[in-house]
């Protein structure tokens, strides 16, 4: 069965959407009720080569390009964006699962994006070094690295494409594309918004195909300069040494298992209610989501009934039905992983709060899960879950929930709740992460950077580091005749 509702899928290469031929299709599929909603062509040898001998015809032109012309199409892609907001949401809800409102955030939030980077790519600048010697100049300049590739998650489609595509086109480089062959339509329907935008052909191209095959035919590449990556920390490192072996540039947004960190002193109620809500978001499918729950000894019961009366009530269902608070898990594979991490923290003597077991019938649904008493060696303390899985445990003071906070190997954000200004400075300085919320949910706009450290990525997306991976630095010393 094929929803009518739901687009066409396409490769996009030199300015071209391309379908058909003896290419091989993938069938998508919706998560909320396992129907096949439309087909997706893979890319093959063929085309995979053309996209980049696209992008490298084009660079010679673009990376020329006045920084007026590039700042009035990202102006465009915005403008466009809020215009299909509403279809670009439905199809996104319609393959990714997410209920429609978080949906149409997503793709309204974007048009931001496509603004922030607008206005910045008007302001790359070098600068002017004083010279020793009076009859020299030298000067910084800050050119576009060249072809670029990149490869974006499932999870915020929409989010996790527009960045790359913004950064790499506004810096005056060229892109190609792999987006998430689960997911696609968000990235479909980015190609479309840039095309009618103006975007010169080869200057963003978009590829499906088995992942391994596509990135390592486009990272291996002569063609390519710059990788962009946003996924899990172990592909991340396998693409990672990939681009290290051609030393090739790299910019990775990988997995987290971001510490909540609440002390006695905080709004307990407060909270509670914003936790909530933000866990549920995309499933927990989001690698900021708040996922190791420490709370301090005093608050602790009273924040788990908070947590737990507000988490455990969300309506599951249907993104597209009507009060779904929460929608499916993307993948029937990530229901089973749900299973295993329960399953393996009650094994360690953790209790069940609420949820707990897979929803009967159709569709990868699994309830807003909270597991309390979590030892730290279980599985879901040590392990991104990716999923609705909140485990809870105590902690006594500042020292000992930090060291806890900061064992594992991720770091890419991570959320304080205290009235203490000396406590939140403490933790904010102390607490290996690339970003910190204090006392709200405060990262993720386009004005701010978003990256982590240790195994949670290197480079930032976002801010005024946005271009910073997509420009060389060119140091020009030049005298004046004698």
């Amino acid at each position: 069965m094929t929803d009518t509702a739901y687009g066409p899928s396409y490769l996009y290469i030199d300015g071209e959407f391309i379908t058909g031929g003896d290419r091989r299709h993938q069938d998508i599929v919706n998560p909320a009720t396992g129907q096949r909603i439309g087909s997706l062509p893979h890319a093959r040898i063929d085309d995979l080569d053309r996209a980049l001998q696209a992008a490298q015809r084009a660079f010679a032109t673009w990376r020329q390009s006045s920084p007026l012309e590039r700042s009035k199409i990202l102006r465009r892609v915005a403008e466009l964006t809020r215009e299909r907001a509403p279809q670009i949401a439905r199809e996104l809800t319609l393959d990714q699962g997410k209920p429609l409102a978080e949906a149409l955030l997503e793709v309204n939030t974007c048009a931001e994006h496509a603004e922030w980077h607008a206005e910045e790519c008007r302001r790359i600048y070098g600068r002017v070094i004083p010279p020793r010697q009076p009859h020299v100049r030298q000067m910084v300049l800050r050119e576009p690295v060249g072809v670029c590739v990149a490869f974006t998650p499932w999870n915020f489609p929409f989010n996790q494409a527009i960045r790359k595509m913004c950064a790499a086109i506004g810096a005056g480089c060229t892109l190609v594309l792999k987006g998430p062959e689960d997911s696609p339509s968000a990235v479909v329907a980015l190609a479309r918004l840039f095309h009618d935008a103006g975007l010169p052909p080869g200057v963003l191209n978009v590829v499906w195909g088995d992942p391994a095959q596509v990135s390592h035919h486009l990272i291996t590449s002569p063609i390519s300069r710059k990788v962009s990556f946003t996924g899990s920390v172990a592909v991340g490192k396998q693409l990672a040494a990939l681009a290290g072996a051609h030393m090739k540039r790299i910019t990775m947004e990988l997995g987290g298992h971001a510490p909540v960190i609440v002390f006695e002193d905080a709004d307990v109620e407060a909270a509670a209610q914003l936790l909530a809500r933000f866990k549920a978001r995309n499933a927990g499918q989001l690698c900021i989501a708040p996922s190791r729950f420490y709370i301090q000894e005093g608050v602790y019961e009273q924040f788990l009934e908070l947590f737990t009366a507000i988490y455990g009530s969300l309506k599951v269902g249907d993104g597209l039905a009507e009060n779904t608070q929460m929608g499916p898990l993307a993948h029937a594979r990530r229901v089973d992983a749900m299973d295993d991490f329960v399953n393996d923290a009650l094994e360690r003597g953790a209790r069940v709060a609420c949820g707990g077991q897979r929803l009967p019938g159709t569709g990868h649904f699994f309830p807003p899960t909270v597991l309390t008493d979590v030892p730290d060696d279980a599985r879901v303390m040590v392990e991104e879950s990716f999923g609705p899985l909140a485990p809870f445990t105590r902690f006594r003071d500042i020292d000992e929930v930090l060291r806890r906070a900061n064992a594992l190997p991720f770091g890419l954000t991570g959320f304080v709740f205290t009235n203490s200004i000396k406590t939140s400075t403490r933790v904010v300085n102390d607490l290996e992460v690339g970003m910190v919320n204090v006392n709200h949910f405060g990262i993720t706009l386009a004005e701010t950077p978003f990256g982590g450290v240790k195994d949670s990525g290197i480079g930032s997306e976002g801010g005024s580091e946005t271009f910073d991976g997509y420009l060389i630095t060119k140091f020009v010393s030049q005298a004046s005749p004698a």
